[in-house]
């Protein structure tokens, strides 16, 4: 069975730092997009591996919006 899970990406000075809201402690980091995005991807599989049926079947059927909110600065 296929699953979506949310991934989130900040970038600051120091690189790439990614989390899934879904998988409470599923985080990774990287110098640069493609290596956090591979990175994320395999602790990914390394969480949902640990997860017994139930806590499979109840963390990744939330489902996780995102959406942006404009501020005016003065």
């Amino acid at each position: 069975m296929t699953y979506k899970v949310s991934v989130i990406i900040e970038k600051d000075e120091n690189g790439y730092y990614a989390f899934c809201p879904e998988l409470d402690g599923c985080q990774s980091q990287g110098d640069s997009f493609e290596e956090v995005m591979a990175n994320i991807k395999e602790a990914i599989d390394l969480y949902v591996e640990t997860l017994s049926d139930e806590e499979r079947r109840v963390a990744l059927n939330r489902e996780i919006l995102t959406t942006t909110h404009e501020v005016q600065v003065a």
